[in-house]
């Protein structure tokens, strides 16, 4: 009897904290349903759904649909996530296998780049990109992430990749496997977690660069999703109903992601804290 108590407890609290962690989105939804002028009011509903808020905030453009927008956004995702993900593993695969000289000098140095603000950087950046002629470009969104990843990624493969058996790679040695075989046929499969992980944040923290994207994107059929919501703001008279709803799309893709992958994604996190 204890322990039943004990179980409807502990549902009745998660239930209530769930309801309050979701209270923010079930706003959002109301908000983007309403009216300007019903904004300020304290019900989360509406009286009368504007559901046409959705499909005017679609084609607030006259030029462009959101679908543009959003096609912009994923071709980006996709260069930024395929190298991000394979150049980190490749990276962390050096570091975690390889020897060579001052390997723990090197790998020291991409840990304190971590602590290095990323404001430090943003103007030498902007200075050699615009050098290059990569300027209103997704060249200086994409190359970056074809450069080992990131070093928080780096490391957390190298972690991963430290609780594999070396067993499994003298045993390819011996079968006469190289160096890049062992990669592609052993560390690859079995990190896959892992990699899920780096997929998952790639995207979301690429998604959310607002920054970035303000900072080098410039022309109106370049604009990420990002940018294509600053647009209701730069607007005279603010849609706030169509912004809020556009905006609500605009996660959809994160969440989706997630949501599909979260079994890996919680995986990886956890297998990784365990490793070595």
């Amino acid at each position: 009897m204890t322990t039943l108590r004990g179980k409807l407890s502990n549902h009745l609290f998660l239930t209530v904290f769930s309801l309050l962690m979701l209270y923010p989105v079930i706003w959002w939804v109301g908000a983007s349903l309403k009216k300007t002028v019903e904004l300020g009011l304290p019900t989360i509903w509406p009286s009368t759904p504007m559901w046409e808020n959705y499909s005017k905030g679609w084609h607030f453009s006259g030029d462009y649909t959101f679908a543009h927008f959003f096609g912009n956004t994923l071709l980006m995702e996709l260069g930024n996530v395929a190298g991000g993900v394979f150049t980190a593993a490749l990276v962390a695969y050096g570091f975690s296998r390889l020897q060579f000289k001052l390997r723990a000098f090197w790998f020291l140095i991409l840990l304190l780049t971590m602590m290095l603000p990323g404001q430090v950087t943003v103007v030498p950046q902007y200075i050699l990109f615009n050098k290059l002629g990569w300027v209103d470009s997704y060249v200086p969104l994409v190359l970056p992430h074809f450069f080992g990843g990131g070093a928080f990624f780096v490391f957390l493969l190298v972690q991963f990749i430290r609780g594999i058996p070396r067993d499994l790679d003298e045993a390819a040695k011996i079968d006469g496997t190289s160096v890049y075989g062992i990669f592609f046929r052993i560390i690859l499969p079995l990190i896959k977690p892992a990699l899920v992980t780096v997929a998952i944040f790639t995207f979301i923290w690429s998604w959310d660069d607002f920054f970035a994207q303000v900072l080098y994107i410039s022309s109106v059929d370049k604009f990420t999703v990002g940018l294509a919501l600053r647009m209701f703001i730069d607007q005279f008279d603010i849609q706030w109903g169509q912004l809020l709803a556009m905006s609500l799309l605009s996660i959809t893709p994160s969440v989706i992601i997630f949501l599909f992958a979260q079994k890996y994604f919680v995986e990886g996190i956890a297998t990784t804290g365990l490793k070595g």
